[in-house]
């Protein structure tokens, strides 16, 4: 068992598609993956024993060493460069762009630096081309404008009977601006929605990737318990690429108007339990969440699938904005034809300036930028509920908490 585990490992470490690059409290460089020798331009095993500095531009190498340490003395996962423009080095000598993640770990007593690293040059070169082209843009507003003031301007100089025209020329110099403009606006949309996604889908997969090589060097019995939690791990981070999966499939079947509802019968306490067990996987150290128990009478008529959707974006983000060893309340009061949940946490709060774009798409406020997420969530699920014949609102003081209140009809049709 234990041979099959570490050709398992072998088999991932050399299929990653980022390189891997482990090194020694030295900088020496103790292995490294096939992507990795491929990236710098080295033959197999010909990295092994060489110190880190041949892959690192000659401007950072005096630095170099002392940063390395420093991360040591207080390791913790994080990315290289911290806003920085980081490059590598070919054996060849020539520099290409880099995305690196650093992920100490200790091994015989001794510690170690395992670096994912990406070649991001296609990345870099799109980004140049889009700028190029934003310019462009900007050009042709610039010049289409310049024409468009002399040929007004030399219709001031014609006669009155003219003014009419004027008029019209004036009218389609405004929709010409404001079309250049959206066009730019949905160029920059694009670029940053393309950014957000590739960034919310890298970081969970390396997290996973992670989690999987180093799961399996656990292998003794008086270890299962640090196994354990790099399982714990990967759950929790399929479970969050299965809530960005569902958030984007929603958002295009809204702006498409492809949304279509089914309305079934169904016991709450069974969407509650399905809802509570999926939270339960990305609860924090200590967080819990108090919930009733007594719903088995409560029969809904609705969409299962939406409320659900609802449901579970309202707790994880309850979860994710809490810290450690606090609790998460769920409500959920009825009365006549209506459902109401109450989500409230003792987290950080929303702050009041940001209050009032919360339900706006791709909209984070300025204290959670810090945390993972896409800003769709909130602005899908009020829209579905709104859709249901439901509200969403909220509550939220910062530092102190926020409370999320859904109202939904439980017969649909009688509402």
């Amino acid at each position: 068992m234990v041979e099959d585990n570490v050709n398992l490992l072998n088999v991932i470490f050399e299929a990653a598609s980022e390189g891997i690059i482990v090194v020694d409290q030295t900088q020496t460089i103790v292995i490294t993956n096939i992507a990795a020798e491929r990236m710098f331009g080295y033959d197999k095993g010909e990295l092994k024993g060489k110190s880190l500095n041949i892959l690192i531009p000659k401007e950072h190498k005096g630095s170099h060493p002392g940063q390395v340490s420093n991360f040591l003395k207080h390791s913790e996962k994080r990315q290289m460069g911290h806003g920085r423009d980081l490059y590598g080095v070919r054996k060849d000598g020539s520099l290409f762009p880099v995305e690196a993640g650093l992920n100490p770990f200790q091994m015989n007593g001794k510690m170690y630096v395992m670096s994912m690293v990406v070649d991001i040059t296609v990345r870099k070169e799109d980004q140049r081309q889009i700028k190029e082209l934003n310019a462009q843009l900007e050009h042709k507003i610039k010049e289409r404008t310049r024409e468009l003031e002399e040929t007004i301007e030399k219709l001031q100089d014609v006669n009155a009977d003219l003014e009419k025209e004027i008029h019209k020329r004036k009218l389609a110099e405004n929709k010409m601006k404001m079309a250049l403009q959206k066009e730019k606006e949905l160029n920059e949309l694009k670029t940053k929605f393309l950014s957000m996604v590739s960034h919310e889908f890298k970081t969970p997969l390396s997290g996973i990737l992670t989690s999987v090589m180093l799961a399996g060097k656990y292998v003794r019995e008086d270890q299962q318990e640090k196994r354990e939690k790099h399982f714990s791990t990967i759950r929790s981070k399929v479970h969050y690429l299965d809530n960005i999966l569902n958030d984007f499939l929603s958002i295009e079947r809204l702006e498409t108007g492809r949304v279509r509802y089914k309305f079934t019968e169904f016991p709450l306490s069974k969407l509650i339990n399905e809802v509570i067990y999926n939270a339960n996987v990305t609860l924090k150290s200590g967080q819990e969440i108090d919930y009733p128990l007594d719903m088995e009478e409560v029969v809904l008529k609705q969409d299962e699938k939406i409320v659900e959707l609802v449901l579970s974006n309202l707790i994880g983000n309850a979860i994710k904005y809490s810290p450690e060893n606090s609790r998460i309340t769920f409500e959920i009061q009825t009365k006549d034809n209506t459902i109401t949940f109450k989500v409230r946490d003792e987290g950080i709060g929303i702050p009041q300036k940001d209050q009032k774009h919360i339900f706006e798409r791709y909209f984070r406020a300025e204290n959670a930028l810090v945390n993972q997420g896409t800003g769709i969530g909130l602005n899908i699920a009020k829209v579905h509920l709104e859709n249901l014949g439901g509200s969403l609102s909220f509550e939220s003081q910062e530092n102190v908490g926020t409370t999320f209140t859904a109202t939904l009809p439980i017969n649909f049709e009688k509402q």
